[in-house]
């Protein structure tokens, strides 16, 4: 399959040092948008300081390459999703419009809100809390913008993700990195429910394959595929039993979670998410894997990588 030749990445957080990497391996001409420079960026990329906020400065860090993949963060809270997110969105869009890049868009799973099924893409998109209908409505946006043919747009949705440059993952940070330090694995949910974790190397492999795609994959989400399906409380065993430790996982009672999020912002903004925990969740990535194959590392690579990368930087 043919690969952009070109790409802009916006935001260096997890995901985005994730595909930058890639990109560079490749031997994709990448260039970086964000506000700020950060530290240790690898050799053979561009960076572009820009103001996502800002519709010109966008425009501009648009221009030249053949596609912008999306992987800004922002605040996890309510206000970023819905205020500060659709103008983000909005800017990229106009920038893709006006130079005619693809736009591939990050995206995670909470535009379906609550579900008993496996996750499907063709599900509604949910009117339900703060952050999973800010992720509904930012949908519409880059659908809209592709259907009136301004834009070629996509999204492709991960789950939970974990991997060895993760400093917030539940799998990576709260995990491996405790159980490295001689501690108990920590979780705020429930622990048991089977529950579906993206490695980030697959995750950035997925958004590289779309940014080269033909452009009738565009239009539309796609799923990352995952390993097999297991609970929290068996991915965290598994990565003990790799480290050579006991098998050891607090998990916070909802009381004392809400209790701790009066003080604890983080926490506080989790709690309409907690659906994601108190029952199955299952993504179901067969529209993904039908086009472009499956590939994903199972659990067993995706933690071994994981440790290693801890271990070597202790």
């Amino acid at each position: 399959m043919p690969e952009a030749r070109s790409a802009a990445v916006t935001g260096y957080g997890a995901v985005g040092r994730a595909v930058v990497r890639q990109l560079l391996a490749r031997g994709t001409k990448v260039t970086l948008v964000q506000r700020s420079k950060p530290a240790g960026l690898p050799q053979g990329r561009i960076f572009k300081a820009t103001d996502l906020a800002d519709p010109q400065a966008t425009i501009e860090a648009c221009k030249g390459v053949e596609a912008v993949i999306c992987a800004t963060g922002l605040p996890y809270t309510v206000k970023a999703f819905s205020e500060d997110w659709p103008v983000v969105k909005t800017h990229l869009l106009t920038g893709c419009a006006a130079s005619g890049a693809r736009f591939v868009f990050a995206d995670n799973l909470y535009m379906y809100g609550p579900q008993t099924a496996p996750l499907r893409e063709d599900m509604p998109l949910t009117t339900f809390g703060g952050k999973p209908k800010a992720r509904a409505d930012l949908t519409r946006i880059w659908q809209e913008a592709h259907a009136a043919g301004r834009v070629r747009a996509t999204a492709v949705r991960a789950s939970d993700f974990y991997g060895a440059d993760a400093p917030t993952s539940l799998v990576s940070a709260y995990g491996v990195a405790r159980m490295l330090q001689g501690k108990t694995a920590m979780s705020p949910y429930p622990a048991d429910h089977p529950h579906d974790f993206t490695y980030l190397p697959d995750f950035a492999r997925a958004l590289i394959t779309l940014a080269g795609a033909p452009d009738d994959a565009y239009g539309q989400a796609l799923h990352v595929p995952n390993a097999p399906t297991r609970t929290l409380r068996e991915v965290i065993y598994l990565a003990a039993a790799l480290i050579g430790v006991d098998k050891r996982l607090s998990v916070m009672p909802d009381a004392i979670r809400r209790v701790i999020g009066l003080f604890n912002p983080i926490l506080a903004e989790l709690g309409e998410m907690r659906f994601q925990w108190q029952r199955p969740y299952v993504v179901d990535a067969s529209k993904y894997t039908a086009r472009f194959g499956g590939n994903s590392a199972s659990l067993e690579q995706g933690l071994a990588e994981t440790i290693a990368a801890y271990r070597a930087q202790a």
